[in-house]
């Protein structure tokens, strides 16, 4: 139902493109976001009408007089009812004030045992009417220590057009993300750029180019025999869920959602 919804609103459609090297699984199907996997996220804040702030870092997080103080790097504390949790694991485990004598060694050790993968994406952005000629709209590599996909990414979002500049999408190897994780990006930009050369050689030369380190990529291991969420003190309720307790696709992420929305339920 969830992406029939999204379909009907033109925010996922059929992956239609071609796409080289992909592992297609049995029943599977694969969709794109044309306007990008952040119209999803948008779309579902629009739906819920939700207030929402930005650019919030949460640095602390206690208990006073019945209710949740959360601490930012930047402003006031403020005080909430429920407090849910969906940033990669490590960083739940990384926050400061009475979370971390609440969270209990059971579920600590639960938490220290999720793994994620490390890559760098790099983004390489073109002027308007800018020809990339390749047969292919992405392409799974495998057999160069660097690079492990490259995406044509209006080729594969069909939405290819005369006033809108193409741009390619590099995403490293998990090997090559881990061995470079704390490089200069810089440095690391330039590596990319000089392996992409060599496999593609026909690329031109870009107007602008961004080089993303993505140190929480993948989950490797997710939160072991989990229901999707993990509550971490009753009332007030303070619970974590995201990828980290199912696994890194839009159905992993959906059903923490729905266990989520079932934990919280009763405290609305």
């Amino acid at each position: 139902s969830f992406y029939e919804e999204l379909v009907s609103q033109g925010i996922l459609k059929p992956l239609t493109a071609p796409v080289e090297g992909m592992v297609v699984r049995e029943g599977s199907r694969n969709y794109v976001a044309p306007q990008g996997i952040s119209s999803v996220v948008k779309y579902y804040l629009e739906q819920s009408g939700a207030d929402v702030s930005y650019e919030q870092q949460v640095t602390h997080i206690s208990l006073r007089d019945g209710r949740w103080e959360v601490s930012r790097k930047a402003g006031p504390p403020e005080q909430f009812d429920v407090v849910i949790l969906t940033m990669p694991v490590p960083q739940i485990l990384q926050l400061q004030g009475d979370i971390v004598n609440i969270i209990n060694e059971s579920q600590k050790q639960q938490l220290e045992s999720v793994s994620y993968s490390s890559r760098y994406a790099l983004g390489l952005f073109y002027e308007a009417g800018t020809g990339i000629a390749v047969p292919w709209a992405a392409q799974y590599i495998t057999d160069n220590p660097c690079i492990r996909f490259i995406s044509i990414d209006n080729k594969k979002r069909n939405i290819e057009s005369p006033e809108i500049g193409p741009s390619v999408v590099v995403h490293t190897t998990v090997t090559f993300g881990s061995e470079h994780l704390d490089s200069d990006p810089a440095e690391v930009q330039q590596i990319i750029l000089s392996h992409l050369q060599r496999i593609v050689p026909s690329l031109p030369k870009p107007s602008s180019i961004k080089c993303q380190r993505w140190r929480y990529s993948q989950v490797t291991r997710a939160v072991p025999n989990c229901p999707g969420q993990m509550i971490l003190h009753t009332q007030p309720l303070l619970i974590c869920g995201g990828d980290g307790f199912t696994r890194s696709n839009f159905d992993g992420c959906i059903e923490s959602a729905m266990s989520l929305a079932q934990a919280v339920k009763p405290h609305l």
